[in-house]
């Protein structure tokens, strides 16, 4: 194993899967981000290792130096934290079951060893299968589910990713993290796939140079869309209410928006933009058989109150 790996804790299920995220490029709606933060809040996730940060990381570039540089909090002239780079495990799970989370920030070089360390702690912890999750904007509808793209590392898996209602991307240009890291992930036979889900975001500048774009910061949709899947696959078993209820409240909140803007300038048809791009967006939903009978019980049981 890479000795920048460092593991405090080989936990043992009959199961593990990891999921991973990146304070990154391809972070649309915070979902590479911050929902494997929110899982680690949700489950109590505790801390078992790290990758440690030392070659990976620029101090600074010409030009860029905000982006780059660790964060430091001063108080009256003293240092009292720097917030450098972080790459760390979390484990959640009992012996049946257990997920791996790993959260950390996308590497500024030393990206092959990166990935080789990356794999090598799934590998040292036993890992079956490794999913990252990211994000792109997209102009699609904010009131309807998210579509999913998909990349993969091994042919075989395609048939059954293809029943997860993805969208098999593709896509031609600079790579994101999670894609790089499917064709490592092959060169070493290993299980892994990325989903990626489209984050509304509109450009209203093409109507009005007074108006800037909406999107969405913290698409509590995407994160319900992508873990939907990721608990039927890995039969993780999770609750997903309270991400159901963020979805609904951000949700309403976007059409409130959009009512806004109507009511101010109604002149730049922003509902009848919106309505154009709902007629052409076929809806991609996946919904797990059990799902689809606690749905039908559910309606069935309000028909007969």
């Amino acid at each position: 194993m890479d000795e920048l790996v460092e593991l405090s804790e080989r936990p043992a299920a009959d199961e593990i899967y990891m999921l991973a995220g990146w304070r990154q490029w391809a972070d649309a709606g915070a979902t590479s981000s911050a929902l494997p933060q929110y899982l680690i809040d949700q489950t109590g996730a505790k801390k078992i290792g790290q990758i440690k940060s030392d070659p990976f990381y620029l101090f600074q570039f010409p030009g860029t130096h905000h982006l780059l540089r660790p964060e430091i909090k001063m108080e009256e002239g003293y240092p009292r934290e720097v917030r450098s780079h972080r790459n760390e495990f979390f484990y959640t799970g009992d012996s049946r079951k257990g997920l791996v989370i790993f959260t950390g920030d996308e590497p500024h070089l030393g990206i092959e060893r990166y990935a080789d360390a990356l794999f090598d702690a799934a590998q040292a912890l036993k890992v079956r299968r490794v999913a990252a999750v990211g994000g792109v904007y997209a102009s699609v509808p904010y009131d309807k589910d998210r579509h999913v793209s998909c990349t993969y590392s091994l042919r075989r898996m395609k048939g059954e990713l293809s029943e997860y209602a993805v969208r098999f991307s593709n896509y031609e240009g600079g790579v994101s993290i999670g894609s790089y890291l499917a064709k490592r992930a092959e060169l070493r036979g290993l299980e892994y796939f990325a989903f990626y889900a489209f984050v509304p975001m509109y450009d209203f500048s093409q109507l009005s140079p007074m108006l800037q774009g909406v999107s969405i910061e913290q698409d509590y949709k995407a994160w319900h869309d992508i873990m939907q899947r990721l608990n039927h696959m890995f039969d993780l078993r999770l609750d997903l209410p309270d991400l159901e209820q963020q979805s609904e409240q951000l949700t309403a909140s976007m059409e409130a928006k959009i009512k806004e803007i109507q009511k101010k300038m109604p002149q730049l048809q922003v509902v009848e933009y919106l309505r154009k791009l709902t007629e052409n967006f076929t809806e991609m939903s996946f919904m797990p058989l059990d799902d689809v009978w606690k749905r039908e019980l559910g309606d069935l049981f309000k028909d007969m109150e």
